[in-house]
């Protein structure tokens, strides 16, 4: 059963924030790929301050040198309001062999039962917990019995495996390099003149200099 990382988000812009944590997932959980889908409209986040294919332009310079990157643009293509539920239905069919692996972070899986349809995206896919070294999921008081799981909680306590033995419905959970960047913090130092070298590959740098992004009207 190959594994198939599918990394969705605004990516406004994409960072090494975004890019290490899914190079380590690929290479310690040996994904076949790892499938990087920008969001056409996020349902949880305002509206990217650049266009659709300025965000898509930029994600395909970051990756191109990693094998097994991929830009996957199912979601700008389909248009509307992005929900993960229907990418997903309409990726499965084509990696019916494999297992799909959604991929996110611990303050995205702590509001994973708010997300459209979630039920139906643990029938069609593995999810990945990815963390920094040392954080937990569980809540201190949750681990020590003094107060009941969130929703969340329990269906990790539920569904947590070691190592993914299903195509889909399990948990996983990964210690990741995590940098504390963020894409507002890189709109933030560009729309007051600072740069974004060191925060995102040199290609996005210069592309976003070229382009004029990002910057204060």
């Amino acid at each position: 059963m190959r594994l198939i990382g599918i990394n969705g988000g605004t990516f406004d812009p994409i960072h090494y924030g975004h890019l290490r944590p899914a190079l380590e997932a690929k290479q310690r959980l040996n994904l076949a790929q790892v499938r990087f889908i920008p969001c056409y409209q996020p349902v949880h986040k305002g509206q990217p301050q650049v266009s659709a294919q300025q965000r898509c332009e930029m994600i395909g310079m970051a990756i191109e040198s990693q094998p097994g990157f991929l830009l996957d643009t199912i979601e700008i293509d389909h248009g509307g309001p992005s929900y993960m539920v229907q990418t997903l239905e309409v990726l499965k069919p084509k990696f019916a062999e494999d297992s799909l692996v959604l991929m996110m972070g611990t303050d995205a899986f702590a509001k994973f039962c708010s997300w459209h349809q979630w039920r139906r995206i643990l029938e069609l896919a593995n999810i990945l917990v990815l963390h920094r070294p040392g954080q937990e999921i569980l809540s201190s008081a949750t681990a020590q019995g003094m107060q009941e799981p969130t929703e969340e909680e329990q269906l990790w306590l539920d569904l947590c495996v070691k190592q993914y033995s299903l195509p889909a419905g399990q948990i996983q959970e990964l210690s990741v390099t995590q940098l504390d960047i963020s894409s507002t913090l890189i709109r933030q130092n560009l729309s007051t003149g600072l740069s974004a070298d060191y925060l995102t590959p040199y290609s996005v740098v210069q592309y976003i200099q070229n382009k004029k992004l990002y910057q204060a009207e």
